[in-house]
């Protein structure tokens, strides 16, 4: 495969790592929506080139789910959620800003020195794609577990499952049957989850995880 291949392909790869880190650095609700938005954005250029190097034309379809569904459908769905729910922009987390982009280069690093290890056996394209899907997934766990606000939890959820889809694309890519039944359950998970913030919403005037626990154990 020629070096120029590889390199645009480890670059959209890179660059969806590099937006991870964007979103955990971004403390504004409306920002970060635009971010993932960005990031779907990427994922879905990332998709069609791989499409295109491994001659996986069914690939195609991938990323333009990607791009419909997630860099539009759903970004403009959890706009007008907020909206609606009236929730505060503050994007309010569980530990500090500097830790949080400590523990993320970490996990990285980590992501890197496993996937590079284990894969020893692969083409330099999967190898290298497979540790930046790694990272992908570990940062949006990282985003999930370092959030208050439960709408931001959902972006960090969802930014774990676009890393689940570089991998699958670089991993000589998904059957479409796969690919498609993924991009309709999030899409279905996406509505329980606006159904859901809205309950929550009504009950307890609040989305903020660490406000909720207070509740926890109260009867009605």
């Amino acid at each position: 495969m020629p070096t120029l291949s590889l390199d645009i392909a480890h670059m959209l790869a890179g660059g969806l790592v590099l937006v991870s880190f964007m979103m955990l650095y971004q403390n504004r609700l409306y920002a970060l929506l635009n971010i993932f938005a960005l990031q779907a954005v990427i994922l879905s250029l990332s998709v069609a080139w791989q499409a295109w190097i491994q001659e996986a034309y069914h690939l195609f379809v991938t990323a333009l789910i990607a791009l419909v569904f997630k860099a539009i459908i759903i970004p403009v769905a959890l706009h007008r959620i907020v909206a609606r729910l009236g929730i505060h922009r503050e994007v309010e987390t569980v530990v500090g800003l500097g830790p949080t982009m400590l523990a993320g280069m970490g996990l990285v690093a980590l992501s890197m020195v496993i996937m590079l290890r284990v894969t020893t056996g692969a083409d330099a394209l999967a190898r290298e794609d497979l540790a930046f899907a790694l990272s992908v997934v570990l940062l949006g766990f990282l985003m999930m577990v370092t959030r208050r606000n439960a709408v931001s939890q959902v972006v960090g959820f969802m930014s774990m499952e676009n890393g689940l889809i570089l991998a699958g694309t670089g991993a000589k890519g998904m059957p479409l049957v796969v690919e498609i039944s993924v991009a309709f359950s999030v899409l279905i998970a996406l509505i329980v989850i606006g159904i859901f913030l809205f309950r929550i919403s009504e009950r307890f005037d609040t989305v903020d995880s660490k406000a909720l626990d207070r509740f926890r154990g109260e009867r009605r």
